[in-house]
């Protein structure tokens, strides 16, 4: 009857994580789609205005994961806060998240502005210097609803109302399409504005995602009867504090994968043509897979905070195992397709026999890290929900910078392995990356369960 019992609460926990997880996953992918429908709306001005877009967004993409990640602290205090049934402590935390948002803001808008001035010392072709730096200007004034909008989301995360999240971004991405198509090209009566106009576009989308998200949270704390704004707290210095605590090691970590990353494109560039292209195929997709375990994570740092707020170690641990058998779950049956069928998924990018013949060989060393891959990012998100930050940054920082990537590029230049030689070095990171945490989440976990500890930073 034990047995039974417990097999059925499993069964409850399961069902509830998966109820998080999806609408998170999909948000994942609206995010990333947003500067895919950038690229594929300017299509059709000039091969110089896909370059402008693309530069643009891998520009701004770094320092706008690293505001995203500082605001990731608040999976932490406003789930174990929820799981707590404390909502007025969830709010406080909000509170606190808008003022780092609003506080980093100006930072980062420097760092963007200042970056088209680098183009001409990193050889950047000068046909795509100037839209780039139009392109990036305009975006720029989207970092703030931007970050208001990660800021709202984590909290709604943290209160289990994440339909809205997805709602959001979804609908976003239509206005973005929509915008794009009237301000690039001049429609319904707009200026043709090319490469600035689809900025733009994307500025006002982002001005709308924020301005639903503030909308459901407003909605959801009035419902309880406590209006959001009507009682708003100050700046509270200890707050700031304990979540730049826990979101610098975030937004580090954050920062050092996608660097490692981009490092290896900029490696894989001095390569051969044919090399780049079909390292870039195989780097979509991979991003794409990676996306399931990545909203996976998430709902593991949102349902691994609930319990913890309540007390429940067991519950805790069972939350972060169950979210690592859904990604690993994904991630296995991603490895097998693209293990199976690779040449179907390459005929979508290129007709290049050349290409897809060294697409073929990436995609099976993409298959042999997509499980690791959504290990060590679940786990990632697990680790959060208990308040540990740190070590995901050490993990990533000694695969990637210290193992990895030198790994690689020795492979890839030294022994004259090429790009497989530097996915290799990317793949045994990984691998190192992912038993580390997998590690580290067995070892805390384990504690939780046995003595229950109550994880707080007030």
């Amino acid at each position: 009857m034990l047995v039974q019992f417990q097999n059925l609460s499993i069964r409850k926990e399961f069902r509830e994580l998966l109820a998080l997880a999806i609408p998170v996953v999909l948000s994942e992918m609206g995010w990333v789609s947003m500067s895919i429908v950038d690229t594929i709306m300017v299509g059709r001005l000039s091969a110089e205005a896909i370059g402008a877009v693309g530069m643009g967004n891998a520009v701004y993409y770094a320092p706008a994961l690293f505001g995203i990640g500082i605001l990731l602290g608040l999976d932490t205090v406003v789930s174990q806060a929820y799981g707590r049934g404390d909502f007025d402590e969830c709010h406080r935390w909000l509170s606190q998240g808008v003022y780092l948002a609003i506080g980093f803001t100006p930072i980062l808008m420097l760092l963007v502005w200042a970056a088209p001035f680098a183009f001409p010392y990193f050889g950047v072709n000068p046909a795509v210097t100037g839209p780039s730096a139009d392109y990036l200007r305009i975006l720029n004034w989207g970092t703030l609803p931007l970050l208001l909008y990660a800021g709202f989301r984590r909290y709604l995360q943290g209160v289990k109302r994440v339909k809205p999240i997805t709602f959001a971004l979804i609908s976003a991405n239509l206005i973005n399409w929509a915008g794009n198509w009237a301000l690039i090209y001049g429609h319904f009566g707009c200026p043709a504005m090319g490469v600035r106009g689809s900025a733009l576009s994307t500025c006002l989308a982002r001005v709308y995602m924020a301005a639903v998200l503030i909308f459901v949270a407003w909605k959801n704390e009035a419902e309880r009867g406590h209006p959001l704004f009507a009682h708003w707290p100050g700046v509270a210095l200890h707050r700031i504090r304990g979540l730049m605590r826990l979101g610098l090691p975030a937004a580090g970590q954050i920062v050092m994968e996608v660097g490692s990353f981009g490092a290896a494109t900029v490696m894989a560039g001095k390569l051969t043509p044919v090399a780049l292209a079909a390292h870039q195929i195989a780097i979509n997709c991979a991003s794409f897979t990676y996306m399931i375990p990545l909203g996976t994570s998430a709902a593991a740092a949102v349902a691994v905070g609930h319990a913890v707020g309540a007390g429940n170690g067991p519950r805790a641990r069972r939350a972060g195992w169950l979210a690592l058998a859904i990604g690993t779950g994904f991630m296995a049956c991603a490895a097998i397709v693209f293990l199976a069928v690779p040449r179907l998924i390459l005929d979508i990018y290129t007709n290049q026999e050349v290409v897809i013949a060294t697409g073929v060989r990436l995609l099976a060393l993409a298959a042999a890290f997509q499980v690791f891959d959504g290990i060590q990012t679940i786990a990632t998100g697990a680790l959060r929900g208990l308040g540990e930050t740190r070590a995901p940054m050490i993990a990533n920082f000694l695969g990637y910078i210290v193992f990895g990537l030198p790994l690689g590029y020795f492979l890839c230049f030294s022994r004259q392995r090429g790009i497989f030689g530097l996915w290799t070095g990317l793949t045994f990171a990984l691998i190192v990356i992912a038993l580390a945490l997998l590690w580290k989440w067995s070892r805390c976990s384990s504690a939780l369960a046995s003595v229950n500890p109550q994880h707080s930073l007030r």
